[in-house]
């Protein structure tokens, strides 16, 4: 090639051959100027194909499809051939053969550009621009195409797929349906590039042709069959129906496509006067600084400044006013911002701009508003539960994009369901009809849990990735899920309340959510106006609604995750030999695991999450742009201003040059709000309060002088810290008082561990620990201690002081270190204490000492020494795989224990011995019963959430309550430790005794009752004691079955007392009662015959039978003393909670149900 030659950008052999097979596809007839196929047209497509696939793809170029282009191969040869295959020969096989072909090579000529960053070449820059253009051309060429619907064909094509049975389909007829939906989506998706000439007119290939021309060739129709089988018939085309979905929506708005005609018109009308007014507002501003006739020829002047030098100002509105001049020089002002080295962040794509607005005309309106109405009828709940379940499983065919597609489509869907159902009601309430049905449930596939966790994990990530696209869309999706169910809240359906009731609880329930929302609102830079728009908008309606709620509900609970450092467990394996190699335990402690808690929410504190520097700046970047936000938006920034400055006090936040500048202007200007607009009056009130607050702040008076006002004025040059918000709102620092430290749980050796053992366990758990410097620094402590403790006992044998009382020893602390750890360190307390070391002071007070009283000697202290030396050297082994660890327990636990076992009472109780103890010990516990293990375990009693607690005087009240009942219980046990199977064998010669002894007794008592019964008779109370026969005979059951209480009186009283009060009444004496005043005679008195299972030692004399009456006794004699029927209770014992005597035979025996 010579050195002037031009260079060609396409290789000539690769143009040649690709001009030779579009040649012999076909052409313009010479006689009638039709298009004739040419006899190898269907070939020379399918070469076509291999050279786009074998040339393009495989070298990664765009020097066919630059070729293509050239040779207009769709315009000229693709569209012809599709427009030769007429509805009436849709049974023509070569013909559909060749429709299939062309479609094979509309899809890859129409796809997307897109130039990635590893892979894009000097050949991609250089064609690109061309190929862009010519897709522009294609998709022209399609929707207006004069002699066929295109669309409708390729729609033709993929029927005979689609209605196939998915079973029975095969993978030619899924990769048909696939290449038809791709068209579809190739043709929504071009666009006209924005930095190219435009080729003709761009209404011919705007987003209203598009709609337009799917609602005329039937592609809606295809849409809605596919959508409706999404999940079952139609399984892999969901995401590419997202795809078209997506790209037909993108930047419509909603809320306009529900409007009737009429007030379609009425909100342009709307528009275009608030355009109008911002625009006389400009011009107000401008006018007033205006150059005029007068001043035409100008004027220049010099401004000396502070540091002496001169500004060069033009002008004659720089003479009269100081402040114009000051605004020419700051407008003059200009900055070399330095160019960023970094690593520079991707920009986003156009088709990905969520904030783009798309217009509609009537036309393209009403066949959207069909199609979006029919989609959510019969479509939507089947899409999207298949697209939700695609994306948790993360299948193959979903992408990044398709992610980001979903949760944008889930917001635009949302708010047209909520603008039809506004739309309704007002028809509704405009006609008096009832209203509709609820149409809630058509988009109950995105309010249900599953969404709701799929959200916020996508939320999360795309934060944490800083992947700022992903965000927004999510961040749109759930602001309206919001306000959807805000809308469902306020309907007159109770089953609509209900399920929003539900939904905000499950929402409001995680305090991740809310943790969540606060920190994207404080993680804006600079990410653009959408996406602060969108933040901005999802906290607005995420706390009016979280208020709302928390005000209605006001029991209402949030789960609360902290994270905590995972508990190590070094002497689980003792000491690590087969617990795995040392990277995994390495790992397993470095890892993190979140501690879920439960408590009631706050709003207060919640709000308080808002206030910071970061939030306030978001909002205020939003506010930047006032000149082009709406009414709506404007109201979000005075809400959040508003609540700052005058809910919570915290105007001081404000107080910053830049936005008291800011605020000047909205108000005053240049540039500011229009006094027409609406919403100005509250946004001048407010900027009012802030001005006046801020001078107040400023004037405060002060005891320093003018110290405080030069403060302020240097402060307002920066944003405020956390640390500083008090103190510069009130003049003084915060009294934070600091709470007194907990003393760590004391701890107390298990009943197993020996004396002599002690030690060594707990210096082998501080030796796990790694705390051997303490041993080292305890053993100095110890050697001194017994240097001092020896040489005292020397002389004091020297000088023959025989009671002489030692000194006590302190100990003293190495270090800070060391002192604070012989106050939280719970083992090392628990060393001193077992060598025998005490602390002096209160529990909390962590300067208390530690001493060495005067009664441990230091023979118990070489002991004690020797035996911490020689558990460094030889660790104690323990049974069974257990630690050092495992053999102390807490000191609480410990009393627990305690006072569930046996434990002598200290003061005389029912039943107890004359020195207080009880008469038997308790039975063992049912754990240490046999068999015990294999019983049901009971179950738990869960406690109520609003459980009430109790104050210190009720709960001490409880607890002796129980220890009274709990003694009284234990004095009422017949041990079954002393029960064995040897009581049941008989001895003759011992009956016979036995029997002798109690035939005395019997006689015994019967003769002291007869002469007490003769004496009461002749003191005159023979009538009263008549009277209380006829009572005591029919409480006389009830006496010798008498309760806890009644037994409780009985033993109060004293034994004389007792017989008098029932001879007095004349009443039956029971055999308990006798006992129990039998009872109150000294032991000395006790016979030693009694049977050690009777608790009846009487003075020798005989048992009574059941009733000391004279004729009762008389009778009982006759019948053998057999009870009487009135007695049938007491003729076995039966098994009772309430302790009691039982009778059986005349004897007064014990019942050992107990």
């Amino acid at each position: 090639m010579e050195v002037w030659e031009k260079s060609e950008t396409i290789d000539p052999e690769v143009k040649a051959y690709v001009f030779s097979l579009v040649s012999a596809v076909g052409g313009s007839s010479s006689y009638d100027d039709t298009y004739q196929v040419g006899d190898d047209a269907y070939a020379a497509l399918q070469d076509i194909l291999r050279w786009l696939r074998l040339y393009d793809e495989k070298l990664n170029r765009y020097d066919v499809k630059a070729c293509l282009a050239s040779a207009n191969l769709v315009q000229n040869d693709l569209l012809e051939i599709l427009a030769l295959w007429p509805e009436e020969a849709q049974s023509s096989p070569l013909k559909a053969k060749l429709a299939l072909a062309c479609l094979q090579l509309l899809v890859p000529l129409t796809w997307p550009t897109e130039l990635e960053d590893d892979k894009t070449t000097v050949n991609h820059h250089r064609h690109l621009p061309h190929l862009q253009l010519a897709q522009v051309s294609y998709k022209r060429a399609v929707l207006h195409y004069e002699h066929a619907q295109i669309l409708r064909t390729a729609v033709r094509i993929g029927l005979p797929s689609m209605v196939q049975p998915r079973r029975e389909r095969s993978k030619r007829d899924e990769g048909i349906m696939k290449l038809v939906l791709y068209l579809f989506r190739n043709i929504s998706l071009i666009t006209q590039p924005q930095l190219l000439p435009s080729q003709g007119d761009e209404n011919e290939i705007s987003r209203s042709s598009t709609i337009s021309a799917f609602a005329t060739q039937d592609v809606f129709t295809l849409l809605l069959t596919i959508g409706s089988g999404a999940g079952d018939e139609f399984q892999d085309q969901d995401t590419i129906l997202l795809e078209i979905l997506f790209h037909l929506l993108k930047g419509v708005d909603a809320n306009k496509l529900f409007m009737e005609e009429k007030q379609m018109h009425s909100e342009e009308t709307n528009e275009l006067q608030s355009l109008m007014r911002r625009e006389k507002a400009m011009h107000k501003g401008y006018n007033r600084h205006a150059p005029s006739r007068h001043n035409r020829f100008g004027s220049m002047l010099w401004v000396q400044r502070a540091d002496a030098k001169l500004s060069t100002v033009s002008g004659q509105t720089s003479i009269v006013d100081g402040d114009a001049t000051l605004l020419q020089m700051d407008q003059h002002k200009r900055w070399d911002k330095p160019k960023f080295r970094g690593k520079q962040t991707s920009t986003p794509a156009e088709q990905a701009d969520f904030g783009e607005k798309i217009e509609l005309d009537e036309r393209a309106r009403k066949h959207l508003r069909t199609f979006v109405e029919d989609f959510l009828d019969s479509s939507f709940n089947p899409l999207f539960s298949s697209l939700r379940k695609a994306i948790e499983r993360e299948a193959e065919r979903v992408g990044e994009t398709h992610k980001r597609q979903y949760f944008y489509l889930i917001h635009w869907f949302l708010r047209a369901e909520n603008a039809r159902h506004a739309h309704r009601s007002t028809t509704a309430a405009a006609t008096n009809d009832t209203p509709q049905e609820n149409t809630f449930a058509y988009v109950a596939a995105v309010l249900d849990q599953e969404t709701f966790v799929l959200l916020n994990r996508h939320m999360q990530r795309s934060f944490d990735e800083k992947s700022w696209i992903d965000l927004q869309a999510t961040l749109l999706a759930f602001t309206q899920i919001l306000a959807t169910v805000k809308l469902m809240a306020e309907s007159k359906d109770e089953d609509d309340q209900e399920i929003a009731e539900n939904i905000q609880n499950r929402i409001f329930y995680e305090e991740a959510t809310h943790d969540r929302i606060v920190q994207i609102l404080r993680g804006y830079t600079n990410q653009g106006f959408a996406y602060l728009d969108a933040v901005t908008e999802c906290v607005h309606v995420f706390v009016r609604m979280l208020e709302g709620y928390s005000k209605v509900n006001a029991d209402l609970h949030v789960r609360s995750k902290r994270r905590a450092r995972r508990k190590k467990n070094a002497a689980a394996n003792g000491g690590g030999g087969d617990g795995g190699p040392p990277e995994d335990e390495a790992e397993e402690e470095r890892e993190m695991f979140q501690v879920v808690s439960e408590r009631k929410f706050d709003f207060a504190r919640f709000s308080a999450k808002f206030l910071s520097q970061a939030c306030v700046d978001t909002f205020l970047a939003l506010l930047h742009f006032h000149a082009d936000l709406t009414p709506e938006q404007l109201k979000r920034c005075h809400r959040y201003l508003y609540r700052l400055a005058f809910k919570h006090e915290l105007a001081i936040l404000l107080f910053r040059v830049d936005i008291l500048l800011l605020l000047h202007r909205l108000i005053k200007g240049p540039g500011g709000l229009s006094p027409e607009s609406e919403g100005f009056k509250e946004w001048e009130h407010l900027v009012q309060q802030v001005f006046r607050r801020c001078v107040k702040w400023v004037e405060k008076p002060s005891g320093e002088g003018t110290a405080w006002r030069e403060m302020s004025v240097v402060e307002m040059l920066f944003s405020k810290v956390p640390n500083t918000v008090f103190f510069l709102q009130n003049g003084y620092e915060r009294v934070v008082e600091k709470r007194a430290p907990r003393a760590p749980a004391e701890l107390d050796f298990k009943r197993e561990v020996e004396s002599q053992m002690r030690v060594p366990v707990v210096v082998s758990l501080l030796l796990e620990q790694g705390k051997g410097d303490v041993l080292g620094w305890l053993k100095k402590e110890i050697e001194r201690a017994v240097e001092e403790r020896g040489a005292w006992e020397d002389e004091r044998e020297a000088r023959g002081e025989g009671e002489s009382v030692a000194p006590s020893i302190f100990l003293s602390p190495d270090t800070n270190e060391r002192k604070t750890q012989l106050f939280r360190d719970k083992h090392l307390r628990l060393l001193l204490t077992t060598i025998g070391m005490q602390r002096l002071g209160l529990a909390e007070d962590v300067d208390a000492s530690w001493i060495i009283p005067s009664e441990v000697t230091s023979e118990q202290l070489k002991e004690a020494l020797e035996a911490i030396k020689q558990t460094e050297h030889d660790p104690p082994a323990f049974e069974e795989g257990k630690t050092a660890a495992d053999m102390l327990r807490n000191k609480s636990a410990a009393r627990r224990t305690e006072a569930n076992t046996y434990n002598s009472a200290d003061e005389d109780g029912p039943g107890s011995g004359s020195d207080g103890e009880l008469e038997f010990p308790p039975n063992l516990p049912q754990s240490r019963i046999e068999g015990a293990e294999e019983r049901p375990t009971k179950r738990r009693r869960l406690t109520k959430r609003n459980h009430v607690e109790l104050t210190e005087a009720e709960a001490d009240e409880r607890a002796a309550e129980r220890r009274r009942k709990e003694k009284e219980r234990n004095s009422r046990i017949k041990s079954k430790l002393y029960v064995s199977a040897l009581d049941d064998e008989s001895d003759a010669e011992a009956d016979a005794e036995f029997f002798r002894l109690e035939e005395e007794r019997r006689t015994k008592t019967a003769g002291e009752i007869g002469k007490a019964l003769m004496k009461q008779r002749e003191g005159g109370d023979s009538g009263k004691a008549k009277k209380g026969r006829k009572k005591g005979g029919k409480k006389r059951k009830n006496d010798v079955g008498s309760g806890e209480d009644e037994d409780e009186v009985m033993r109060s009283s004293s034994p004389v007392k007792k017989r008098a009060a029932v001879f007095e009444e004349g009443s039956d004496v029971s055999d308990v009662e006798m006992a129990e005043a039998d009872e109150e005679r000294p032991l000395d008195e006790r016979p030693e015959e009694t049977p050690s299972t009777s608790p009846m030692q009487d003075d020798g004399l005989p048992l009574t039978e059941v009733s000391v009456n004279i004729q009762g006794s008389s009778d009982a004699m006759a019948k053998g003393a057999m009870p009487s029927d009135d007695d049938d209770e007491d003729d076995v014992p039966v098994r009772k909670a309430v302790a009691r005597r039982s009778v059986r035979a005349g004897l007064i025996i014990d019942s050992d149900s107990e």
